[in-house]
């Protein structure tokens, strides 16, 4: 038997949903080439509900909560892209505006808002479906995401001196990547299965070893995300200085691998 990559769940869209992605995809792509919009670490930090809020659609898929007809728009991997199109038409909409304020008609400001409300939307509905179906359980999930405050904060504390380069973004990153590995180990403790091939062969390995027996199977994986998120930041600093565009941009799809992936845990296991 094949030794699987992919992620399990992943699969595309119907033909005709997987072409209007496409497109969209492509269309505002090709606008952003041609608008060339100025990129700052605050225009790449106001991404960061929209991340949030991709992985509220993905989580709400998973529950089988969104409308039929919206539904493929919202499987693994064509979620990222969705997110990315209509993240990308806002960020067009308002490409001529300040792109280094944080000021509410900013661009930053307006990605951030928007994508905070979208965010707060998806997970109303996916909070009202978990109502209505009796199922809403927080508590794990606030759980996770306090320790995950404390790790990380506890982290960039103790790093900031040294990563304090790759500002906002470099904490998005390093907070990202830490829930992604703590909202893993509630996941694991509440009976979820990891998706992620790799993942799950360091999770299997760190629950043989004796730590596991105090700190959880998923111990080794919570530790090698966050020592790998702070090893990135370290590796970045000077980059962020020296080109602070290309630097926070490529920061950014950092932090939004761990932030999107973590974040999708908790919603998913408050409600499924």
């Amino acid at each position: 038997m094949p030794t699987q990559l992919l992620p399990t769940g992943a699969a595309l869209p119907p033909l005709p949903y997987l072409l209007a992605v496409v497109v969209a995809v492509g269309a505002v792509g090709l606008g952003l080439r041609r608008v060339r919009p100025t990129v700052t670490p605050r225009v790449v930090a106001g991404f960061a509900p929209w991340m949030l809020a991709g992985a509220t659609g993905y989580a709400l898929y998973q529950a089988e909560a969104v409308p039929a007809l919206l539904a493929p728009l919202f499987g693994n991997p064509v979620v990222y892209a969705t997110t990315f199109a209509v993240a990308g038409a806002v960020w067009l909409a308002v490409a001529d505006r300040p792109a280094d304020a944080w000021a509410a008609g900013s661009v930053p400001g307006v990605l951030a808002l928007s994508g905070a409300a979208a965010a707060l939307l998806l997970v109303a509905a996916a909070g009202a479906t978990a109502l209505a179906r009796d199922s809403l359980a927080v508590g794990p999930s606030l759980a996770g995401l306090a320790a995950s405050l404390v790790v990380a904060g506890g982290v960039w504390f103790a790093v900031r001196s040294a990563v304090g380069a790759t500002g906002l973004v470099g904490v998005l990153a390093l907070f990202g990547h830490t829930l992604d590995g703590i909202s893993t180990a509630v996941g694991i403790e509440l009976g979820f299965g990891e998706q992620t091939p790799l993942s799950a062969v360091l999770i299997e390995f760190g629950a043989g070893l004796p730590p596991a027996e105090v700190l959880g199977e998923a111990w080794l994986f919570v530790l090698v995300k966050v020592v790998v998120a702070t090893v990135v930041l370290f590796a970045f600093r000077d980059y962020v200085r020296e080109e602070p565009a290309e630097g926070s941009l490529l920061l950014g799809l950092v932090a939004a691998v761990g932030l999107g992936p973590g974040f999708h845990n908790l919603v998913l296991f408050a409600i499924a």
